[in-house]
This record gives C-alpha cells, sequence and structure tokens, in this order.
C-alpha cells in the first residue's frame, strides 16, 4: 500500500498552479482508480512535415457492450467512459460465469487543448482518438528585429521557440 503524499508546501510556495497538484493528488491516490476494464494510451505517429505526434489513441477493452450501452462524455479536461450492462442476470442460469459483464466507469483527464475527434467500437476494443489543437493566439510568433542602422525589410529575424 502506498502512503498519501502531502502536496501542501507547494500551495504555500506556487501560484495559479492548483489544477496540476490536485491532478498530481489525484494519481496518487491510487487505491480508488478500478483496474477494469484494461486499457491502452498511444502517442500516434507524427503527420509528415511535423516534429512530434499532436494525436493520441486511448482503447478500452469493452467486450461485451453494444454501443447504446457504452457512454463517452468530455467535461473540464475530464474524458468519462462508462459501460452500463443491462441486468438480465434474473432471466439467465449460469453454470459457471467467467466473463466480467460488469459497469464500468473510467476517467482520464486531459491536458489543455486535447480534444476528441472521434470514437470508434470494433472487435471488443472502443478506440477514441485525441488531438491538439493549440489555438493560434498560442501559438508561437515571429518576431522581426529593427536596428537603427537597418531599418528596411531585410532585418534579421528572430523566431520564437516552440
Amino acid at each position: 500500500m502506498r502512503t498519501a503524499i502531502d502536496f501542501s508546501p507547494l500551495y504555500r510556495s506556487a501560484v495559479g498552479f492548483d489544477r496540476l497538484v490536485n491532478l498530481l493528488d489525484s494519481a496518487a491516490r491510487t487505491d480508488t482508480a478500478p483496474g477494469w476494464p484494461p486499457y491502452n494510451i498511444e502517442r500516434l505517429p507524427a503527420a509528415e512535415g511535423e516534429d512530434q505526434g499532436d494525436s493520441y489513441r486511448i482503447e478500452v477493452a469493452v467486450a461485451g457492450f453494444r454501443p447504446d450501452q457504452l457512454n463517452i462524455e468530455v467535461k473540464e479536461n475530464v474524458l468519462t467512459v462508462t459501460g452500463k450492462k443491462d441486468d438480465d442476470a434474473a432471466t439467465r442460469t449460469f453454470l459457471h460465469r467467467g466473463l466480467a459483464e460488469r459497469s464500468f466507469e473510467r476517467r482520464f483527464q486531459l491536458a489543455d487543448h486535447i480534444k476528441v475527434t472521434e470514437a470508434d467500437l470494433a472487435n471488443g476494443l472502443l478506440s477514441i482518438t485525441l488531438k491538439l489543437e493549440v489555438p493560434e493566439a498560442k501559438k508561437a510568433k515571429t518576431i522581426a528585429i529593427k536596428t537603427a542602422s537597418n531599418t528596411n525589410d531585410s532585418a534579421p529575424v528572430l523566431t520564437a521557440a516552440e
């Protein structure tokens, strides 16, 4: 069992990082995170001409669930995947019950500007595709540097790092 980590010193010395500290705090509480259903998170390869990939895929194993029994919701940077199974155990007689047909709720914290672009259910895997969409106002800008002796258009250009 893991012991709880006290993040209160961060609150005393950092301003405006409440969301980050809350995220770390919730990640540290592993006993509340369910282990079912299993899932994968992968970074998709970068498109041609890009330095790094900005798309992701979450795959959740949901064998036995129909699309009408699954729900995907994004609210306040939290992606929630829920599955509700019909309670048909009263009408069925099991000699052995080895399949986990229970309802579930799985939550994923999303970074700012991550958008869900599509969801697909095939072969018992729910695939959710996400993309980082940074608004133009937040992207790096190129700033021209002017000097007193050189005020024409051929001035050196400083490129802000991304």
